[in-house]
């Protein structure tokens, strides 16, 4: 007998996972789309390749295909499309290996942070986003 925290099935655990992953990208791809000038101007300071359209598509990313996730329309390809992305900008954004110090810890810890939320929306992609989305009407 399995045991199953959130009841019959696992909708209600795949509608708080899409929820709590969604959460992060929806926050900091609305403070990237109310501060554009700002998000090209990081971008620029990180390196990312053309900060401009770096910016464009971290918001595209991460407010529009955060929000997708959230209700869970065509959820397991944008998981694993918004599981590359984040991938990519770990690399990009937390390069610690280039870094001493306090800025090493900190970037480091974001990294495998990013590595981290990448294995959750893996996750996501392969159990889908279960029957409390668009994707399971």
């Amino acid at each position: 007998m399995r045991y199953n925290l959130f009841g019959q099935g696992n909708d209600a655990a795949l509608l708080v996972s899409r929820i709590l992953l969604a959460a992060l990208f929806v926050l900091f791809g609305w403070e990237k789309i109310t501060g554009f000038a700002g998000t090209v101007g990081y971008m620029a300071h990180v390196g990312a390749p053309a900060p401009m359209l770096s910016a464009v598509i971290a918001v595209v990313m991460e407010f529009g295909v955060g929000i997708l996730i959230l209700v869970g329309f065509y959820t397991r390809p944008l998981a694993v499309l918004l599981a590359l992305y984040t991938l990519a900008t770990a690399i990009i954004g937390h390069h610690f290996w280039n870094m001493t110090g306090g800025e090493q810890m900190a970037n480091m810890i974001n990294f495998y942070k990013n590595v981290s939320i990448a294995g959750g929306l893996a996750a996501l992609a392969a159990a889908g986003p279960g029957r409390f989305s668009i994707d399971g009407k």
